[in-house]
């Protein structure tokens, strides 16, 4: 359990020292990303269970049986396949700004100390 309470927790304190942290542009947007993958992900995981069992309990045993789906596919495929990719993009994206950020910062300190 504490495997999925970690990263939605890390998630959620991403999400709101993002906010509050007022970040702009960009790196606001892939930080939004990479929290909201985070904590989606057991939200998702969460959702697909309890529809899973709630169509089970309502409609009998043998209801994914006869819709031909075999599963609840909707929220499963969020947490299996987009939450993943989401925090994926959101991750290279923020290190790939920061990057590019701290080489900007030395370019500007190589030009002031030149220029002294």
């Amino acid at each position: 359990m504490f495997t999925f309470i970690f990263p939605f927790l890390l998630g959620v304190v991403l999400i709101i020292f993002t906010l509050k942290k007022k970040a702009k542009g960009l790196l606001k947007k892939f930080l939004l990303l990479t929290g909201f993958s985070l904590a989606g992900f057991f939200v998702f995981v969460l959702l697909h269970n309890l529809i899973y069992g709630l169509f089970i309990y309502l409609f009998g045993q043998d209801f994914w049986g006869r819709t031909g789906i075999g599963d609840e596919p909707v929220f499963f495929i969020l947490a299996v396949i987009v939450c993943p990719i989401g925090l994926l993009v959101g991750l290279i994206g923020t290190i790939v700004l920061l990057i590019k950020k701290k080489r900007e910062e030395k370019k500007l300190q190589k030009e002031t100390s030149l220029n002294s």
